[in-house]
């Protein structure tokens, strides 16, 4: 008899919070901090609308906690996790201020429960409602944990995949005419970007059939044991397709540190600038 009644008050409570849902969300988003990080922050309609539209959905599924044992709860909830986890505004949004959130509407329930408990005919006793808070705040916790794993696992996906286009666009080949290319380097050359650069290029030179490629130095602010060994390996690769190669853009610094660390360019022509390159080779740069 004691099953049947708790689980009569379950389905109450069930029905109660559903009748919620909406007026939940706008309640939500009006005591949001508008002046808060991220997607929270945002004016924009569009935005807003789908920022009410994952809280409604998030009642929608939490609700049924009442009415369902809690692995069918957690699992409805997988699909709203992976969604708003990989969501481009919520990973624009750090991660503390979205906690914060979860925790403000873990709040909203509890209050909710007090309030149902209040206006029952039949008295609920404390441990009951004891019972449905720590449920509330049970699930809650697990949601915050994969919405944490989920959220984190989307944030370094997208980090990595910003660093490889990064990467890749830094290592074009200029086409200057049909058989003259140009390789600008900037920044500092690593052993990834030194593998990307190689590979690149040597396949660009191979498709736009260059047959003598200026390899640009000039934004490089470093260039020591390593980074020569790796222009060798580019130099010698597109060797054996049949490119030949000149180093533009060695500055003074570069060159002492050259003659220091005892880097040989071997008889690949070497100029200090672009336009020494170009002009020995008689091609105009343009300048704008």
């Amino acid at each position: 008899m004691l099953k049947e009644q708790l689980t009569l008050k379950n389905k109450k409570l069930h029905e109660f919070l559903c009748e919620k849902n909406k007026e939940l969300t706008e309640q939500w988003f009006d005591t949001l901090d508008k002046s808060a990080v991220g997607v929270y922050a945002s004016s924009n309609p569009e935005t807003i609308e789908k920022l009410k539209q994952q809280n409604f959905e998030f009642h929608e599924r939490f609700c049924h906690m009442f009415d369902r044992d809690d692995n069918e709860c957690i699992k409805e909830f997988q699909d709203w996790i992976l969604r708003v986890a990989k969501d481009e505004g919520h990973l624009a949004t750090p991660l503390d201020a979205v906690l914060k959130e979860f925790f403000r509407t873990q709040k909203q329930y509890l209050q909710l429960i007090e309030e149902f408990a209040e206006t029952q005919e039949e008295r609920i006793s404390s441990e009951q409602v004891n019972a449905w808070s720590k449920a509330v705040v049970d699930t809650i916790n697990d949601i915050i944990l994969e919405f944490t794993v989920q959220n984190t696992k989307a944030a370094e996906s997208r980090l990595n995949a910003q660093q490889e286009m990064i990467i890749e666009m830094s290592a074009p080949v200029i086409l200057l005419t049909k058989e003259f290319g140009l390789l600008p380097l900037v920044g500092e050359i690593h052993t990834y970007r030194a593998q990307i650069i190689f590979e690149k290029v040597l396949k660009q030179c191979h498709q736009n059939s260059i047959e003598r490629l200026f390899i640009d130095l000039s934004g490089v602010p470093i260039v020591d044991t390593m980074v020569a060994h790796q222009i060798f390996q580019l130099i010698e690769g597109l060797k054996i397709i049949g490119v030949k190669t000149a180093i533009a853009g060695i500055s003074p610094d570069i060159a002492q540190t050259a003659i220091q660390l005892g880097i040989n360019f071997g008889d690949v022509k070497v100029f200090s600038k672009l336009e020494q390159a170009m002009k020995f080779n008689n091609l105009q740069v343009s300048h704008k």
